[in-house]
């Protein structure tokens, strides 16, 4: 993988009756399109990680996430393809006492173990101190010289490559619309908004500690956060969000994931319906990938005897 791609991703036009009706164009930029696996901001807030890494002749990357994280696969994929070996610090040490049985269940561990990524598996207590000094020090007396990327992949490196999602191109757009994990990805796009654009963010989890984890990375006043859509909390889902996700794609032929697209595009669309944006309203939305975890949905939803996420 070029990590000194600079291609633009597409903009992709959306055409539903809603939109006529309520006289407001809506796009969607295909990042999700750039790599099956390390797609949209993954690709984005591992860029310069990577060269950084190289920079410094670090050999190994080490990073932190959940069993479905879509950035610990990413991680996996990008350091192979790049030349480093990886290690993911895995939430639930549960997971690590049948290791055959977890990679037999969760897709996403799965592919990035196909890629070399060796895991530790802890504690959800132990997990809470991976910002320590001291836990760090643990991880390098047993792991050595590695390349240090946060949870989610967010830094200041990060928000660089995630400056670079909107193009000159873009400034036609009155309104920029993200899902938001960790807030690295809108960080970026609010640094990188020109100064008539507002940016929207969807949180895919509840609480309001997201406010305060962008104002860390950005002075700008261009934003917002709607947090009526996190449909429970993160990872967590309903017969109505997966019915949409169906009908979505079946309209635009566009798959979104249940974690954090889905939820940005109900929201959306349930904005424009309640005329939150005004007539002749340009919107710009984010697909910032995620498609790999859907597998993993599928099972859950099997299980319950609910309809499944057509892909």
């Amino acid at each position: 993988m070029d990590f000194d791609f600079q291609k633009p991703s597409k903009n992709q036009q959306i055409h539903l009756p809603l939109l006529e009706e309520k006289k407001v164009e809506l796009f969607i930029k295909r990042e999700d399109l750039i790599h099956p696996f390390v797609s949209g901001n993954k690709f984005r807030k591992l860029k310069y990680n990577l060269r950084a890494a190289k920079e410094q002749q670090k050999a190994t990357l080490l990073t932190f996430g959940g069993a479905f994280s879509n950035h610990i696969v990413a991680t996996a994929i990008a350091a192979q393809l790049n030349g480093f070996k990886s290690i993911g610090i895995i939430r639930g040490d549960e997971l690590g006492h049948d290791l055959a049985k977890t990679l037999a269940s969760n897709s996403t561990l799965r592919e990035a173990h196909r890629n070399g990524m060796l895991f530790k598996f802890i504690s959800r207590e132990s997990y809470r101190e991976k910002s320590e000094k001291s836990f760090l020090n643990q991880l390098k007396e047993t792991y050595g010289n590695f390349y240090l990327i946060p949870e989610g992949g967010t830094n200041r490196l990060a928000l660089k490559g995630c400056e670079e999602i909107v193009t000159k191109e873009d400034s036609k757009f009155d309104y920029i619309c993200c899902a938001i994990g960790t807030g690295g990805t809108i960080s970026g796009l609010i640094n990188a908004a020109e100064i008539h654009q507002e940016i929207l963010g969807f949180p895919a989890l509840k609480g309001i500690f997201l406010q305060d984890e962008i104002e860390k990375f950005t002075t700008k006043k261009n934003w917002q956060l709607t947090t009526s859509y996190h449909f429970g909390g993160y990872a967590k889902y309903n017969e109505v969000l997966i019915r949409f996700i169906n009908q979505f794609s079946k309209e635009n032929q566009i798959v979104l994931d249940p974690i954090y697209t889905g939820k940005m595009l109900f929201g959306i669309l349930d904005l424009i319906s309640k005329d939150y944006f005004p007539v002749n309203s340009n919107i710009l939305a984010i697909h910032t990938g995620g498609l790999q975890g859907i597998e993993g949905v599928n099972k859950k939803l099997k299980k319950k005897n609910q309809e499944l996420i057509h892909i």
